[in-house]
């Protein structure tokens, strides 16, 4: 991310949401502020990126990991839980459309500043309110800690959160995920829903060339790629800090599950993955 900017990924995230609203009527993750809250120069690139095959998977990516986070943040709010944390919430909406608000469920959204101001100056262009249930809380990783930060929000570290932290894990360095990782083990009851991507040597060499080019768009953009899991290291590394309950789907996998029409021609293999992962209490 280039200082004072706001995150040129966290934009793209955004642009595949509307598009998922326009182009598949929402099938897999029903937004209905998806297409208002990217800003116009983005609105003006929808049809564009939509008629691009080659953006379908990450596209269908990007919202069946948001459906994903969503159905077990839901489970984990019926077990008690009252905390989720948004960690790089970029122009997510699920704050804006917390069905779980009146149990008292309450929102953390940690991001960048000049991310956070941004996403601000959207919602207000685009007329959305700001729900009484979402706290902001900016934090510069360079001169504060995830803990410090939540902490000047209200969160309380003794209380069971669920933690949604998607598009975030290939642009830490592996000693950046696992202290995020050592934060969230620490709390009692916590749960975790990441992405991240495999090595580039486990793809065909289609995919690869496919991936390193998507690699290298983000690094050009200030944003570049710092770490990669094998699923089975990545196993290995939550058991041996507290998580017992995991689950991991490959990306077509994934999609299948909320939509088999979508996943038609997907195929399965090394790619992106999305894990659940959560402590007992």
């Amino acid at each position: 991310m280039r200082a004072g900017q706001p995150s040129q990924t966290a934009r793209g995230a955004a642009i595949y949401r509307a598009i998922h609203q326009r182009l598949e009527g929402g099938a897999i993750l029903a937004d209905p502020f998806a297409v208002r809250i990217v800003d116009e120069k983005a609105r003006a690139t929808l049809d564009e990126v939509a008629a691009d095959p080659a953006q379908r998977p990450m596209r269908l990516f990007i919202v069946a990991r948001s459906r994903f986070s969503e159905d077990a943040l839901a489970g984990c709010v019926t077990r008690g839980v009252r905390q989720v944390v948004v960690l790089g919430a970029g122009l997510d909406t699920f704050s804006l459309r917390n069905p779980f608000a009146e149990k008292g469920v309450r929102v953390f959204e940690v991001d960048h500043p000049a991310t956070q101001a941004w996403k601000r100056e959207r919602l207000a262009q685009a007329g959305l309110a700001l729900p009484v249930s979402l706290t902001f809380a900016p934090v510069d990783f360079e001169r504060e800690s995830l803990a410090d930060g939540l902490a000047k929000a209200g969160f309380e570290r003794s209380r069971a959160a669920f933690f949604q932290w998607l598009g975030v894990v290939p642009y830490l360095t592996r000693d950046g995920v696992s202290a995020t990782l050592d934060f969230i083990a620490d709390i009692p009851g916590a749960a975790v829903v990441f992405d991240y991507t495999e090595p580039f040597e486990n793809h065909s060499p289609e995919r690869r060339a496919s991936l390193m080019a998507t690699a290298e768009r983000a690094a050009a953009q200030g944003e570049p790629w710092l770490s990669f899991f094998n699923p089975s290291e990545l196993a290995t590394l939550l058991r041996d800090k507290g998580f017992g309950d995991i689950e991991d789907l490959g990306f077509a996998e994934m999609i299948g599950r909320f939509s088999p029409a979508l996943a038609e021609g997907l195929r399965p293999g090394p790619g992106g993955h999305v894990v659940r992962a959560e402590r007992p209490a």
